[in-house]
Formats: C-alpha cells, sequence, structure tokens
C-alpha cells in the first residue's frame, strides 16, 4: 500500500514512483477523439481538398509515410561510411532492423502514443548509434522521441507524463552526459508544450460541458415558465368565469327567499341546500386556484377521503336523493391516494345521479377485503321506490359490458383515476332501467400492517 502523509494523500514519491511504473508498464493514454476537427492552422488546406478529409485518417498517413521515409534514409545513412569512423561497418540486415526500430513508433503514435513511446526509448537505448556515427542518437530516433514525448503529453494524464519525462531524462543521461544537457532542454519543451495543449483542450471541453449544462438549465427554465404561466391563465379564467358564477349562484340562492312574500319550507331547504353546495364548489376552486398558482404546483391542503364520504350522503340527500349505505373493513386506514380516488368515484357517481335520476333512491357501498376496496354506486330509475336488482352496488365488475356503458367526461375520469391504481370501474345500465358504476381497487398494505 502505497505511503500516505497525515492527510491520507499520497506522499510525493510515491506519486513519482507510481508514475514511473505506469509510464513504463500499466499507463493507458486517452482514447482517439472521435471526429477530430483540423486545427486552425491547417485549415486552409480545405482549399487545396486535403482538409476535407478526417484529419485523424490524415495523421496516420502521413505518420505511415513519415516512417517509411526515415527508415529508408536511415538505413541509407548507416550504409553510407563515415569518414570519423574507418572501418565500421554495419550488416544490412542491422541497418533495416535499427531503422525500422527507431521510425516505426512514428506510424503508431497516434494510436498508440504510450507504445510508441516506449518503443522509441528501448530502441534508442539499445542501438549503439555512437559507434556508427559522431552522435549519440540516430537523427530519425530522435526526431521520433520528440514527436512521441509530446503526444504523450497531449493524450496522457499528468502522472504518466511526468513518469516518461522522469525515464527519458534518466535515459538521456544514462546514454551521453556530454549531451544529455541539450537533450534535456528538446525533451521538457516537447513535454511542456505538449501538456498545455492538453491543458488547452481539457478547459475548452469542460467550458463547452457548462455551456452545454447552462443550455439545459435555461430550457428546463423556460419549460417550466411556460407551464406555471399556462396555469396562471387556467386559474385567471376559473376565478373570471367558474368561480364568478358560482358566486352569482349562492348569492341568488340566498336572496330568493326574502323576494316573494310567502316561500314554502322545502323550497327554503332547496335554496339552502343550492348555497351550501355552490360554497362547498367555490371552496374547492379556491383550493385548485391555489394549486395552479403556485409555482412548483405541490398540493398543501388536505386531500379529501372515505372519512368525509357523510359529507357526501348528506350532500345528496339535501337534493333529494333517498341514499343508503353499506360500509364495511378499515375505510379510514386507507393509503391517501386509495382514499383520493375512492372519494372522487363516489363523487362523481352520486352527481350524476342527482343530474340524471334527481328524486330516485340511491345504494352506496364501500367494502374493503383482502387487499381490496370495492365501490358500488346504484340508482332506480327516476322516481320509483326500490333500489334496483343485478348490479348491485360492491359487486366486482362484469367481464364484458353492454355497447350502451356510459363513455362522458365524468366516467372517463373516474376509469382513468382507477387505471392509475391498476383498478378498475365499470358504468352501466340495470335491467330494472336504473343504473350502476362498480369499481375496485387495489390496496398496498402498509408497512408494519
Amino acid at each position: 500500500m502505497a505511503a500516505q502523509n497525515d492527510d491520507g494523500v499520497p506522499s510525493a514519491p510515491n506519486t513519482l514512483l507510481s508514475g514511473v511504473l505506469a509510464a513504463a508498464f500499466t499507463g493507458q493514454a486517452d482514447p482517439v477523439p472521435p471526429d477530430r476537427p483540423w486545427p486552425a492552422p491547417l485549415r486552409w488546406t480545405r482549399l487545396v481538398g486535403i482538409g476535407r478529409l478526417p484529419y485523424g485518417l490524415v495523421v496516420n498517413v502521413v505518420g505511415v509515410g513519415l516512417a517509411i521515409a526515415l527508415a529508408a534514409g536511415t538505413n541509407s545513412l548507416l550504409a553510407t561510411p563515415q569518414p570519423d569512423r574507418p572501418g565500421v561497418h554495419v550488416d544490412a540486415l542491422v541497418r533495416l532492423v535499427a531503422s525500422i526500430a527507431v521510425t516505426l513508433p512514428l506510424a503508431l503514435r497516434d494510436r498508440h502514443p504510450l507504445g510508441a513511446w516506449r518503443l522509441v526509448f528501448a530502441a534508442m537505448a539499445v542501438i549503439p548509434a555512437g559507434q556508427w556515427l559522431t552522435v549519440p542518437y540516430l537523427p530519425a530516433g530522435t526526431f521520433a522521441a520528440i514527436a512521441c514525448l509530446y503526444t504523450v503529453a497531449v493524450r496522457c494524464s499528468r502522472d504518466i507524463t511526468i513518469g516518461v519525462g522522469l525515464l527519458s531524462l534518466a535515459g538521456v543521461w544514462v546514454k551521453d552526459a556530454s549531451t544529455a544537457g541539450g537533450a534535456t532542454v528538446v525533451l521538457l519543451l516537447a513535454l511542456v508544450v505538449g501538456y498545455a495543449v492538453r491543458l488547452r483542450a481539457t478547459s475548452r471541453m469542460q467550458l463547452a460541458e457548462q455551456r452545454r449544462e447552462l443550455i439545459e438549465q435555461e430550457k428546463r427554465h423556460q419549460a417550466a415558465e411556460a407551464v406555471l404561466t399556462e396555469r396562471q391563465r387556467i386559474a385567471r379564467e376559473l376565478h373570471d368565469v367558474v368561480a364568478h358564477h358560482m358566486s352569482m349562484i349562492a348569492i341568488q340562492a340566498e336572496a330568493a327567499p326574502y323576494k316573494v312574500d310567502a316561500v314554502p319550507d322545502e323550497t327554503r331547504r332547496d335554496l339552502s341546500e343550492i348555497r351550501a353546495t355552490a360554497l362547498d364548489a367555490l371552496t374547492e376552486m379556491r383550493r385548485i386556484l391555489g394549486v395552479l398558482r403556485s409555482e412548483d404546483g405541490a398540493e398543501t391542503a388536505p386531500q379529501p377521503s372515505l372519512e368525509r364520504l357523510d359529507e357526501l350522503v348528506a350532500h345528496a340527500r339535501g337534493a333529494g336523493l333517498t341514499v343508503s349505505t353499506r360500509l364495511a373493513g378499515d375505510l379510514a386506514g386507507l393509503p391517501p391516494g386509495v382514499g383520493l380516488t375512492a372519494y372522487r368515484i363516489l363523487q362523481e357517481a352520486l352527481s350524476n345521479a342527482m343530474r340524471h335520476s334527481p328524486g330516485s333512491r340511491v345504494a352506496v357501498a364501500a367494502l374493503r377485503e383482502d387487499g381490496i376496496l370495492r365501490l358500488g354506486v346504484a340508482n332506480g330509475p327516476p322516481g320509483d321506490g326500490h333500489v334496483p336488482t343485478g348490479s348491485g352496488p360492491g359487486r366486482p365488475a362484469p367481464a364484458h359490458l353492454p355497447a350502451t356503458e356510459g363513455t362522458g367526461h365524468g366516467l372517463m375520469g373516474m376509469r382513468e383515476r382507477a387505471a392509475m391504481l391498476g383498478g378498475e370501474v365499470s358504468a352501466q345500465p340495470t335491467a330494472d332501467g336504473g343504473f350502476a358504476v362498480n369499481a375496485t381497487l387495489p390496496v398496498k398494505a402498509r408497512a408494519g400492517t
């Protein structure tokens, strides 16, 4: 395990050692960037057609061409007798192998920069150029080494680049101390320039990523603002139109008994019920307006559940319906989503009975058993005095519904609410002319119950 200082950060010697090991054996360069653009100084090549080709393809073709040309030049150089090295003759096979070894990295450096550097480092270390020439390195190998060092600095992490630099500097000092000073300057220049290019490219990528994030945030902000604006527009429409009319209904229902000298008590009760219903609707409307006008649309008021079923039944009875109820199971312990959905289904079903069958007898059932909540509202035809048979509330929905099944917006809303919970709603006429709505809602048991 690498030694660490008191802050838990690896110490500098261990960091350098890991960088050297990564450079020599385990390290890897960054992958070749896809769709690399042409550098700005070379974009003029589009005028002659070369710049229209993929930049990566041109780089590799040029690398292969340079490797072949320099290999041929190196082989020719080693085959030419050197005046300062009389009697030195390099075998043809040795010339060929040495020439390929020091120039092949030029063809590999774009795809495998670390591998290319390792190859040229090993070749320059073992080839005895000083015995053949008046310089300690083959010229083509020097060029290839500089190119590989630059590419490594551009495509490798800082630790690997430092490791490569340390090994290269150690190599030139071991190889030939007399020329090591100048070689050190050249090597460091290649590494520094390459690393500066890497930092610039990294900074540009980070800046581009930040710009993309800002653009995405701006788009999300604009979308949220558009939704909020639309909600506010709907809220204004509801307030200016619906809420105004409901207020007028409540006021007229309250004022109507005072416009006539003798108003029957039953009529007074009906008008009072109309006023109370209108005021309740206004209260619900204000809650909806608050949700629409809030920035996040969060629901803050308590949502109704079957605990308020008595209020629904009382309103229905006040509207002239004869309502009987059948309740069973733990209806007070329903999950909030199930309780709200059940309340809205029964509310819509009773509202339909008030509108389409005033004065009828209605049976309401809510039964919870075996993880299922069963709801039912069944009424007879207007004016009859019995509960319909054959489709009693609380029974499972039939497998096939008749063609006359309701398709109004209220029934559609009930089905959508139930479907969100994995439940079902059926609505169909009964055999004796009434109408029945049945719903089944799955109830997930709460944790610990």
